[in-house]
């Protein structure tokens, strides 16, 4: 069920702050049409960190009832407060989330046992799969792999996203975890190689411009196919790089609006994509020849 190429999909917002529902919309059929194997709905991408419980949940629900079933719909549940990570889950859980996905808790810095601890309460407590987020970049604390591979046997834990970013993390956690158990690359850059050395997929923010592209990417190296795969791959690396050229996920919104899809309003504290950025997203935007798709 969870494999290939999996949007991290951005949140739409219109200029006061609220939520788009049409870009939404347009954007979830955008993103059947052209391949998108699965759709993570209010991760970090989606901006999970400055929508309400309420908003977080309504995105969810809205998602899972315009997918109806046609792609699996993962649902953002991190939190760093324990409690509040358990309440997305139920939340995802009542709404039809096909799983959520929980990340390394931000700010508070816990130890290697404090995150076992916490994504361990989290799945004990709800009867969802669980996927875990690694991303030290962003949270500070990096979850070792041996952690990890403690966490993969809990029966709801079924996979992680891994943005640490190196090949060696990948192998270590091909060797380390149970055969069953899903690793997804969380970084564009290194999702190729990644699933080439065994990877299952990737949770992509490259998959919200790109995601046909992606889409075939992810299945040529799903299949072995690496020279097809890294000459895909080699198409979207302008993209990998300019999506992260001011803080995610302005510079993605951006090109959505260049693209017709959505506007490009975020919420404080990021801010919109300052306009010397503009040029180099547009080049990787020509680069990859998606200008035209939507």
């Amino acid at each position: 069920m969870f494999h290939g190429s999996m949007v991290a999909i951005v949140t739409p917002m219109k200029a006061d702050g609220s939520i788009d529902d049409d870009a939404l919309s347009r954007l979830i059929e955008f993103h059947i049409e052209q391949g998108t194997d699965a759709i993570v709905s209010v991760g970090t991408t989606g901006e999970s960190a400055t929508l309400s419980m309420s908003e977080h949940a309504q995105v969810v629900q809205r998602t899972i009832n315009i997918v109806a079933g046609r792609v699996p719909v993962i649902a953002g549940s991190g939190a760093n407060n324990t409690r509040e990570a358990i309440e997305l889950a139920e939340k995802a859980q009542m709404a039809g989330a096909a799983a959520h996905l929980s990340v390394v808790p931000y700010y508070n810095k816990p130890t290697q046992n404090g995150l076992k601890a916490h994504f361990t309460a989290i799945a004990d407590a709800v009867d969802l799969p669980m996927i875990l987020y690694n991303v030290p970049g962003r949270t500070i604390v990096d979850m070792q792999p041996e952690v990890s591979a403690e966490l993969a046997r809990h029966e709801r834990i079924i996979g992680i996203k891994e943005a640490e970013g190196s090949l060696e993390r990948t192998r270590a956690l091909i060797a380390q975890c149970p055969d069953d158990f899903l690793i997804f690359s969380g970084e564009d850059p290194t999702a190729c190689e990644s699933m080439l050395a065994g990877a299952h997929g990737v949770i992509s923010v490259t998959a919200n411009i790109a995601p046909a592209l992606m889409h075939s990417m992810c299945a040529a190296a799903r299949a072995g196919r690496a020279d097809e795969a890294r000459q895909i791959n080699s198409r979207l690396a302008a993209l990998h790089r300019a999506l992260f050229i001011q803080s995610s996920p302005s510079p993605s919104k951006w090109a959505l609006t260049e693209m017709g899809l959505i506007q490009p309003h975020v919420r404080l504290p990021i801010l919109e994509l300052e306009s010397h950025c503009f040029d180099a997203v547009r080049s990787a935007l020509e680069a990859a020849d998606v200008l035209a798709v939507a």
